[in-house]
């Protein structure tokens, strides 16, 4: 980066920094919302204390979008979006050092990645007229002709394959893959890439790739910053211009994560000095009405660290392990709910055991009313932390636009929490978990 824009760009972070710490915190946010001409969604926050703009731009183009031979496509596309352009609209031509240097030059930073649902595009800039349009007809560049060089995927598969090779030496890995695919079944979330699924990949597929996913009709658009609407609409229209103006067909359903039918136990031997320990099912969809009641339900059981229910039973009355988890990941299908710990491996089957009473024992009785209000109490203090950057107040947004979720989902976060009862969370959990038919892994010893 050139020494004055360096200056200039660092000066800039630090008073924004200032300023965020001395802020208030919000008494409530507006979020705007409206279409595009292209069919575009695009929600927006003004946040003009930084001078600053951070933006997504979403597409239903992740790995549940994969086919099942080329596991890994959706990533390795976006991966590539970064490694080249062809010459557009007067702009010349780059590699992969000339891209990173344009940014550099900039001031600005941006990115593409794919997780299981999304495919993101990402920008984040200073909102000063000399530099933002400058970011924004290069991100236009990136997503009008990204050049997919066959060279820089060969380079990338291999180092790829070969992190999946050491990956292959944790325990780690060995549990979490025949957990997912013991939950999940022919699901696409139970995916993942391998070496073969990575071979099967060409940069012909990832142009193809490409082609169906970034389309302006398909587009959610978040942005935070200091932007008016009319500044929004400057940033966002070249962008969803890039993608081109076509039509879009509708997309193929996912079908929806099969319900466990029995228990399934699985034990892997490995050579390690722990064991890894995993229990759980296919759990609910974020749609699911009953989302705060599970949200706050799994807090008490396992998701409040030290002070939930399976340290208190696991590690602190009995000493069988460092840490112990539980999580629900709720998405546009049922994520898993999984209970988590690492044990010693002649002590694995102990644990496993007072995790499964645990677990059985909170979807039956349910927690007590000192216990929900404890959660509570957290949860709603720490609300702040949740929105307290531009950054983390843009995920929140895009979740949002995401799910279809109330625009007033963030000033209604704390009354929603305040409303669950144990009650609530009894039924709710006994809806959703059946401790009968988990499937349990252990990955350790013999």
């Amino acid at each position: 980066m050139k020494p004055l824009m360096l200056f200039r760009f660092a000066g800039l972070w630090v008073g924004a920094v200032a300023l965020l710490l001395a802020l208030p915190a919000r008494a409530g946010i507006a979020i705007e919302h409206w279409a595009e001409p292209s069919g575009a969604r695009v929600y927006l926050v003004q946040s003009p204390a930084i001078p600053m703009v951070d933006l997504h731009i979403d597409f239903d183009g992740g790995s549940r979008r994969d086919p099942a031979a080329q596991a890994g496509l959706a990533s390795a596309t976006a991966s590539l979006m970064s490694a080249g352009v062809n010459a557009w609209q007067g702009q010349p031509a780059r590699d992969e050092n000339a891209v990173a240097e344009a940014w550099l030059d900039t001031g600005a930073q941006a990115g593409v990645s794919a997780s299981a649902e999304r495919f993101t595009i990402g920008l984040r800039s200073l909102t000063d007229p000399a530099w933002l349009p400058q970011a924004t007809a290069l991100l236009a560049q990136q997503i009008a002709a990204p050049s997919f060089p066959d060279a820089v995927w060969q380079r990338d598969r291999e180092r790829q394959i070969a992190a999946l090779r050491e990956a292959d030496n944790r325990p780690t890995t060995h549990a979490n893959r025949a957990f997912a695919r013991a939950v999940y079944g022919e699901h696409p979330y139970g995916r993942e890439a391998s070496a073969a699924t990575l071979n099967a990949i060409s940069v012909d597929d990832m142009r193809a790739h490409h082609r169906r996913t970034v389309q302006a009709c398909r587009a959610i658009v978040t942005i935070v910053g200091a932007v008016d609407k009319a500044a929004a609409q400057a940033v966002v229209r070249p962008l969803l211009q890039a993608m081109g103006q076509q039509p879009c067909q509708p997309l193929p359903p996912v079908p929806e994560v099969a319900p466990l039918t029995a228990l399934v136990q699985q034990a892997l031997p490995f050579a390690s000095a722990q064991a890894q320990v995993l229990m759980g099912q296919p759990g609910y969809a974020r749609r699911d009405p009953d989302f705060f009641p599970l949200l706050v339900g799994n807090h008490i059981l396992g998701g409040g660290g030290f002070v939930s229910r399976l340290t208190t039973e696991v590690r602190e009355r009995r000493g069988l392990s460092y840490s112990v988890y539980s999580y629900f990941q709720p998405g546009l299908h049922a994520g898993a709910f999984q209970v988590g710990l690492s044990t010693r491996p002649d002590q694995a089957q102990q644990a496993l055991d007072v995790a499964r009473e645990v677990v059985r024992d909170f979807v039956a009785q349910g927690p007590t009313e000192a216990e929900l209000q404890a959660a509570k109490d957290f949860l709603i203090k720490g609300f702040a932390l949740r929105i307290d950057s531009n950054r983390k107040l843009l995920d929140n947004v895009a979740n949002i636009a995401w799910h279809g979720l109330p625009l007033d989902y963030l000033d209604s976060w704390t009354r929603q929490v305040q409303a669950v009862s144990t009650a609530d969370i009894r039924r709710a959990f006994q809806r959703v978990v059946q401790p009968e038919r988990m499937v349990t892994v252990v990955v350790g010893g013999r």
